[in-house]
């Protein structure tokens, strides 16, 4: 045995030099991924300190009260909303028994497929004044004139709070059904015993132990509506990513927008700082022991049909309708005037732009990921896995204004060097070839990559390391040859879930694209600013396709997990 170990101990790098070196490299990637994600934020201060002081009178003044009142009352809504739906729909589903129930827990989850943008847009299609809706009720009521019926009108706050709702209720639905689904059975049974009807239990046992899942998805509702700019800006509400994409390209103002980006940083901030405190000191612990799982209270006929009935009502405003009438105005189109042109240049520009970012993020997630396990100092790759997460945290818009700066100086710096070395300067990378919405896509969804790869890793045998070292593999070799192939499901899961994170991406892909490209998301937005609606239906409806994957891949993990805790065959017995 010990006459074989060294030469497998020299196989991975070679020579002892390299064993040394190995690590100081990784180290030096590591950091070079720190300063990316960074980045934006330095470079976002830093331009808003270049501006002219003479325009915060005038921001104070006419922008920020009104886009801070407008982002202020739509977090509200947003947020009292998404609490409200995605708590009931979570507890009907892990409390009760009704015909259906399985389909609707099923159901609830298909509103993620659909970007906010999107929902916007389908309803202000569906619910125009010359629309199918009100188009049918003045037929059936008898009126001829559009303003002789008296409608809701779909272009205001409200209704940009119910339709965001209905669409990122899922944030909170996810966490707070599968806590729902840890409580044991004896907490509900001593609630009963104690006089507790079902209403009782849910408000003063179920409902507390679920604040920590509630505020965790709340918030991450809460930061997707921040981030949101086509159906605020569809639906008439002026926030502040709004502003922020007027101030750049409608008066080319950069450091103004930059300005604003930094209130509306500030707001990110304030929000995770929430939702941190609301979880902290809160949890619950689980038996070490396979716990009997809280029985579910079998309804009537009359009851379980009136449960699925109000089940499907946010499965209807947040998917089934905007996705059937994508598909309809779809079909409609093709058949009238058959694809559009532009449509595979399009599809070609998304895939290409999403798939390097994916690729690329992939490859730095699973280094980041594995970074404790290859480094030494293990609270040094925790702090780098931590941060790779604040991109997802930091709104596209800030992104992209925040890239500006550190791209730029890119461009320069490699301008001088191919002019010193070649005697010419290249063309613009980052801002000319796409190479910013690249880094935009990668600095916004790194945290997905590391955090599918860290639990990929997390979840094998801490054995493994140490029979690969005793076979003289060193940490490179056991991740290359042991960890990664066992790894590479959740590996997979996290760049799929990239990938259509890129595609479904608004704000940064708009003011980052290079000139004369077009994305399936910048062409949908394109015809509803123009009002041609139904020329983009078919680009909406490849989105929501695409937007599938991930509802596929959480049913099928959640699906894998159930089996687990059950111990099913193919689960695990745990």
């Amino acid at each position: 045995m010990p006459s074989n170990a060294e030469p497998h101990g020299t196989v991975e790098t070679g020579t002892p030099l390299g064993r040394r070196l190995a690590p100081l490299l990784l180290g030096g990637a590591l950091l070079l991924v720190a300063a990316l994600v960074l980045s934006p934020v330095v470079s976002l201060s830093r331009a808003a300190l270049q501006g002219d002081g003479a325009l915060w009178p005038h921001l104070m003044a006419y922008v920020l009260p009104q886009a801070l009142v407008q982002t202020g009352l739509l977090l509200l809504g947003v947020g009292v909303m998404v609490a409200v739906v995605g708590t009931g729909a979570a507890w009907l589903v892990a409390a009760y028994e009704f015909p259906g129930r399985r389909l609707l827990e099923i159901g609830l989850l298909l509103p993620l497929a659909v970007p906010t943008y999107i929902v916007a847009y389908a309803y202000l299609d569906l619910l125009h004044p010359l629309g199918p809706v009100q188009s049918a009720l003045r037929d059936l009521l008898g009126l001829t004139r559009p303003r002789d019926l008296a409608f809701p009108e779909i272009r205001s706050l409200p209704g940009c709070i119910a339709l965001l709702g209905f669409v990122l209720y899922p944030y909170v639905y996810l966490p707070v059904r599968a806590l729902f689904r840890m409580q044991a059975a004896n907490l509900m049974e001593a609630a009963r015993l104690l006089g507790g009807g079902p209403a009782t239990t849910f408000r003063r046992v179920a409902l507390p132990l679920a604040r920590p899942a509630l505020a965790l998805g709340a918030s991450l509702a809460l930061m997707e509506a921040l981030n949101d700019i086509g159906a605020a800006e569809f639906l008439g509400v002026r926030t502040l990513t709004v502003q922020v994409y007027a101030t750049w390209i409608n008066r080319s103002d950069l450091a103004g927008a930059a300005q604003i980006a930094l209130v509306m940083l500030v707001l990110v901030v304030a929000l995770v700082a929430a939702e941190r405190r609301a979880r902290r000191g809160r949890g619950f612990a689980d038996s070490a022991r396979r716990p009997r799982r809280m029985p579910r209270l079998p309804l009537g006929r009359g009851a379980g049909l009136a449960a699925l009935a109000l089940g499907l009502v946010p499965v209807a405003a947040g998917f089934l309708i905007p996705a059937g009438f994508l598909a309809w105005g779809a079909l409609a189109r093709i058949a009238r005037s058959g694809l559009p042109a532009t449509l595979p240049a399009e599809i070609a520009g998304t895939v290409f732009y999403a798939g390097i970012a994916t690729l690329i993020a992939g490859a730095v997630g699973l280094v980041v990921a594995a970074s404790p396990r290859l480094l030494a100092g293990r609270h040094w790759g925790q702090a780098l896995i931590r941060l790779a997460g604040l991109g997802y945290a930091l709104p596209g818009t800030i992104l992209a204004i925040g890239l500006l700066g550190p791209l730029a100086l890119m461009d320069g710096v490699l301008a001088e060097a191919g002019q010193a070395v070649l005697g010419t300067a290249p063309a613009l990378i980052g801002l000319g070839t796409g190479g910013a919405l690249v880094t935009a896509y990668l600095v916004r969804f790194l945290g997905i990559a590391v955090g599918t790869s860290e639990a990929g890793l997390a979840r094998l045998p801490g054995t493994l390391p140490d029979a690969a070292r005793l076979l003289g593999r060193g940490p490179f070799g056991t991740l290359a040859r042991v960890q990664l192939p066992l790894a590479w499901p959740a590996i997979l899961s996290g760049a799929l879930l990239v990938f259509v994170d890129c595609v479904k991406e608004l704000p940064a892909t708009l003011l980052l694209r290079p000139l004369n490209v077009e994305t399936l998301a910048t062409h949908l937005y394109g015809e509803a600013v123009r009002g041609t609606y139904e020329d983009g239906t078919v680009a909406a409806l490849l989105i929501v396709l695409v937007g599938l994957i991930p509802v596929a891949l959480l049913l099928r993990i959640d699906s894998a997990d159930a089996a687990f805790r059950s111990g099913e065959p193919g689960g695990g017995s745990g």
